[in-house]
């Protein structure tokens, strides 16, 4: 097997943490036995800087042409008072609809080794293991009309039958692999759009009896990832809503340099840690990397077919964690505190590891 991916290191951290998950991504591909050829362009405000646009058209034809593309991170203070189709951030919308990547998934599970760093204490969070999809390219970030004057501002929240039933059925399907729940936040209460997405999921669910739903208000949901997170399997949620409950996430797991996240279509696929480009730290070698490495794991689930690498990668993460090493943003009394190169050169050594073991027919 072969495979062709596409780099957009971008802006801040965004060019560390890629560079260590290309290192693993190169690693995994080679234990695996098939080649990847890796492209590298830039995106965001390291485009804006060249070219004087957030995303050329160059850039998103190979993408496009990509079997996977894998995304840093983008923005940063110097480009703040930029026009707002010219920032940084405008690149990742375009690129979002360009490859009609519709489901962003960003699973959160806490590590006993980091239950310390949320927080939120330890009984609350301890056991958590959920999914969040969010629908990605619709609802209010991409309604028309839009746009603002000197005395208002305005959006619009649409949904369309067909979005919402793509969505909410990539939901069920993951949850059937899973503790077969799903739990749909709107706020049908107030908004008409939400009433519609409501009234959708319920007419999906009909092909799905073996998995449970429920409805829960987003304001609702907020509160219950915070005081209860375990209690949910896998939540499919609007543009706007998923995008704040899945950030809340970062609370829950202790840092937002833990979550990575796939955003897939009916062919193209994207992959990226959710963190920002955290440029206060850029170029200090300390950025967290395991986001970007376990969005790599994601890749060889979803784009490569290969769910036992992905499951190895994931397992190099978790005893490097539980072996008390930690980047500074998780780093605790009496953790081995290590720079991104050292956290990397962990990952991959607990991934030969790991693999020498299956050969030997010791079970992880």
């Amino acid at each position: 097997m072969k495979a062709t991916i596409v780099t957009l290191p971008g802006d801040g951290v965004g060019p560390e943490v890629t560079a260590a998950a290309v290192k693993v991504l190169r690693n995994v591909a080679h234990r695996w036995g098939f080649q990847v050829t890796v492209w590298e362009y830039p995106v965001g405000g390291a485009s804006i800087d060249r070219f004087g646009v957030p995303l050329t058209e160059e850039t998103l034809q190979a993408c496009k042409r990509a079997d996977a593309v894998l995304l840093g991170a983008v923005g940063g203070p110097e480009w703040d008072d930029f026009p707002q189709q010219i920032k940084p951030e405008a690149a990742l919308l375009a690129l979002r609809k360009a490859l009609g990547v519709y489901a962003n998934i960003r699973p959160i599970q806490t590590f006993p080794a980091l239950y310390h760093a949320s927080s939120l204490k330890e009984k609350v969070i301890a056991g958590t293991d959920m999914v969040i999809v969010r629908e990605l390219v619709g609802g209010i970030y991409f309604g028309k009309p839009r746009g603002m004057d000197t005395s208002r501002g305005w959006n619009t929240m649409e949904y369309r039958r067909r979005e919402v039933e793509r969505i909410a059925r990539m939901a069920f399907r993951m949850a059937a692999s899973r503790r077969r729940k799903v739990t749909s936040v709107d706020k049908a209460n107030v908004l008409e759009v939400s009433h519609f997405w409501r009234e959708v999921v319920k007419d999906v669910h009909r092909d799905f009896p073996e998995i449970s739903l429920e409805h829960m208000y987003v304001d609702n949901a907020a509160m219950q990832l915070v005081m209860n997170p375990r209690q949910f399997d896998v939540v499919v949620a609007s543009n706007m809503f998923g995008d704040i409950l899945s950030d809340i996430g970062g609370a829950v797991t202790g840092s937002l340099g833990l979550l990575q996240s796939a955003s897939l279509g009916d062919s193209g696929a994207l992959y990226e840690p959710v963190h920002g480009s955290a440029p206060d730290i850029a170029g200090k070698g300390i950025a967290n990397p395991i986001a970007a490495i376990a969005s790599v794991a994601l890749m060889f689930r979803y784009t490569f077919k290969l769910p036992e690498a992905g499951d190895v990668i994931d397992q190099a993460i978790a005893s490097t964690l539980a072996a008390g090493y930690g980047t500074p943003d998780i780093a605790y009394p009496g953790c081995k505190t290590v720079s991104t190169e050292d956290m990397l050169s962990l990952i991959l050594h607990a991934i030969e590891n790991i693999q020498e073991e299956r050969k030997n027919g010791v079970i992880i």
